[in-house]
C-alpha cells in the first residue's frame, strides 16, 4: 500500500475568551467538501516542523510558528496509508487567504464536531478538545 505522510496546522487562537482553531474544507478530489485541518505533504529531507510552515505559506499565504507536535495519526484509506504529524502552530503573520481550499472556518470546542470531518482528522479531535 502506497505511504503518505503529511503535516497538519491545528492553527490556535484565542477570540472573546474563547479558544479556536482554523478549519479548512477541501475543494477537489475524492474527498472535496469534507473538512480538514490544513496541512501538506512532507518533502525528502525535511521535518514535520518545517513542512507545515512551508504549506501554510503556499496554500494560506500566511506565516506560522510550528509550536509542538499534538500527535501522530496512522490511518488507513482505501488507497493508501497516512501518517500525519498534527502541530499546533500560531499565525506569526498574515491572513489565511484560501488558495486551495473550497471554505475555511475558526471552530471552538462547541462547534468542533459541527463539521463533516475526513476520517484520519477525526482521530485527532479528541486532543484537539483538550486544549480548546
Amino acid at each position: 500500500m502506497k505511504q503518505i505522510t503529511v503535516s497538519g496546522a491545528i492553527i490556535l487562537r484565542e477570540n472573546n475568551g474563547k479558544k479556536e482553531i482554523f478549519v479548512t474544507q477541501r475543494g477537489y478530489g475524492d474527498w472535496k467538501g469534507w473538512w480538514e485541518i490544513p496541512g501538506g505533504k512532507l518533502e525528502e529531507d525535511e521535518t514535520p516542523e518545517e513542512c507545515i510552515v512551508r504549506e501554510i505559506r503556499e496554500e494560506l499565504v500566511t506565516e506560522v510558528k510550528a509550536e509542538k507536535i499534538l500527535g501522530v495519526v496512522e490511518y488507513d484509506y482505501p488507497t493508501f496509508h497516512l501518517t500525519m504529524h498534527c502541530i499546533l502552530c500560531t499565525i506569526v503573520s498574515g491572513d489565511l487567504k484560501l488558495l486551495e481550499h473550497e471554505a475555511a472556518k475558526w471552530v471552538n470546542k462547541e462547534t468542533l464536531h459541527s463539521v463533516n470531518w475526513l476520517p484520519a482528522d477525526k482521530l485527532i479531535l479528541e486532543k484537539i478538545e483538550e486544549i480548546l
